[in-house]
């Protein structure tokens, strides 16, 4: 009798842990169904699916083009340049952020930052201003960069820095620094530490960010679009040109075919790869592994690092800031207030309150999808078909975005999903973006919680809620925290699907930017530079505000 309770025992537990499983994936899939899958499949079907019959002879058509071929090695090599440029540059900054103590360390949390929001034909015109003709490098040494490919490289470390440094850091931070200590006190040299005990232990972690910057600048838009001229095309740069200037839509549909091909095999390797590497990690507070810089090596790599920020990132910003000076009397900020009835139908300084309105709900959607998707995936009983969803999670960065915008347009609106009038559609597109940075930053640090601590709390009765609220939580809030801001902060800078579904009379601040600059004229230009200015403000005090909450509660737990 005693042993048929023990073997019912475990099939009720199996049940009840699959019914949580599945209940804690129904919004994460509901969610990516209706706001993803099912617009970008209408895009596509409106491209291949003409007169009644379907049209798959335009796949071999496409490819079989020199140029499309053409576009695709590039897209695929530049951006395997650039994520391994990023990370040469950036993982010391993570390790600077991380573990190193020194005054305005918030601050410059937040200045690294600032860059990811941008939009990136803001970007581009920052670095065309630094390297192309008349620039900082062409007045200094007579130097030109923009009819290179590293004038587009540079422009992606910029903009990706953050990723790796907030990705791998915030890991970084909560690792028990006596292991390395350990292994130094038996004999291992520094290097041999840190690449014994904490590089593995990093690994996960550095492959996420690895895999972002990837995606990234393998979907690049606004750089390449400005930075490469008619040199350099990606497949997204492409896209765009057949969708909105052309009007090619079978050609487009191929092509984002094939990104989402590339994409989800390039995601389906880093799953398996991941999940082999995993282990159990010793994590503690945040706020007690940074130290003050001791020695030669930590002092000179504290000064490379800053030295990196002031060219890399800082300098492009300053000449957004001087740009935005140029009239005299704050005259391109006053021009914000004025309403022209050209450009827009609002005043563009009321797409300060816009952007911020949509990046709260956007943010909030975010985490909650994000949130729920990572703790199923961090179940030990997580079955092939759940895990194959972490790779489906990371798509929207990898398709394009001008196909999610148009098939925001064209799926969603007839009931019961004609939501083309409503304000939420903006906030929607831009958590699709959100979500994977909250999943990717989350699940380093909850796959690193040991599995034996929520089996005990479940065998003394807890149920998954609380053994969520009293096990994982506590560990995880700083990780949440540092989504909640990755999130908010690519709310305030998407541009490629907002641009098409944001209302004339409500336009986000990198909507405005763009049309600001797509007009000719001296004043167009310097209101753009001046909302840039403004739109690098408003992140950098969100960013200080959240650092400075994360910071506050770190010492709670």
């Amino acid at each position: 009798m005693d042993l048929a309770r023990t073997e019912v025992a475990p099939r009720k537990g199996a049940k009840g842990s699959a019914a949580a499983r599945l209940g804690l994936l129904a919004v994460p899939v509901a969610f990516f169904a209706v706001f993803f899958a099912y617009p970008v499949a209408a895009i596509v079907a409106r491209g291949l699916h003409v007169d009644g019959s379907w049209r798959f002879g335009r796949l071999r058509d496409v490819l079989g083009q020199s140029d499309i071929r053409h576009v695709l090695w590039f897209t695929t090599w530049q951006a395997l340049a650039s994520t391994a440029l990023t990370l040469l540059v950036a993982l010391p900054g993570a390790y600077v952020l991380a573990r190193l103590d020194f005054p305005g360390r918030q601050a410059l949390r937040a200045v690294v930052t600032v860059p990811f929001v941008l939009p990136t034909v803001v970007v581009g015109t920052a670095f065309l201003a630094l390297v192309g003709r008349g620039g900082l490098l062409d007045e200094l040494w007579g130097v030109r960069l923009d009819t290179t490919v590293w004038a587009i490289l540079l422009a992606h470390v910029f903009f990706n820095y953050a990723v790796v440094v907030r990705t791998v850091g915030g890991l970084w931070a909560q690792l028990d620094p006596r292991q390395e200590e350990a292994a130094r006190m038996l004999g291992a040299s520094r290097l041999r530490a840190w690449r014994t005990v904490t590089l593995p232990a990093l690994g996960p972690a550095v492959a996420a960010a690895a895999l972002m910057v990837f995606l990234f600048t393998f979907t690049s838009f606004g750089v390449v679009q400005i930075l490469g001229g008619p040199t350099f095309s990606t497949l997204e740069v492409e896209i765009y040109r057949q969708t909105s200037e052309i009007f090619d839509l079978s050609t487009a549909a191929v092509l984002t075919i094939v990104q989402f091909a590339a994409v989800g095999a390039i995601l389906a390797v880093h799953a398996w790869t991941v999940r082999r590497r995993e282990t159990a990690l010793r994590l503690v507070d945040a706020a007690g592994t940074a130290r003050r810089p001791r020695g030669t090596g930590q002092w000179a790599l504290l000064a490379g690092v800053l030295a990196s920020i002031a060219v890399l990132l800082v300098l492009p910003l300053a000449v957004l800031v001087q740009r935005s000076l140029d009239a005299p009397g704050l005259a391109y900020y006053r021009a914000l207030t004025a309403d022209d009835g050209n450009v827009f139908l609002v005043p563009p300084i009321d797409a300060i309150g816009n952007s911020l309105q949509y990046a709260v709900a956007a943010t909030a959607i975010a985490v909650v999808v994000g949130g729920l998707a990572a703790a199923a995936l961090t179940r030990r009983d997580a079955g092939r078909l759940v895990r194959g969803f972490d790779a489906l999670l990371m798509l929207p960065l990898g398709v394009s975005a001008v196909t999610v915008g148009f098939g925001f347009l064209i799926a969603l609106d007839e009931p019961p999903l004609d939501l083309r009038a409503t304000w939420i559609l903006v906030p929607l597109a831009q958590a699709l973006v959100g979500v994977p940075f909250v999943v990717r930053t989350m699940l380093p640090v909850l796959r690193a919680v040991d599995h034996r601590l929520r089996e005990a709390a479940a065998v003394l009765g807890a149920s998954p809620w609380r053994v969520w609220r009293e096990v994982d939580l506590p560990m995880v809030r700083r990780a949440l925290l540092v989504a909640a801001g990755f999130a908010f902060a690519v709310s305030l800078g998407e541009f490629g699907a907002t641009v098409f579904i944001a209302r004339p009379d409500n336009p986000t601040l990198p909507v405005a930017v763009a049309r600001l600059l797509g007009r000719a004229g001296e004043l167009n230009y310097g209101q753009a530079m001046a909302l840039s200015t403004i739109l690098m403000v408003v992140c950098a005090v969100a960013l200080l505000v959240l650092e400075r909450l994360r910071t506050d509660r770190a010492g709670e737990f």
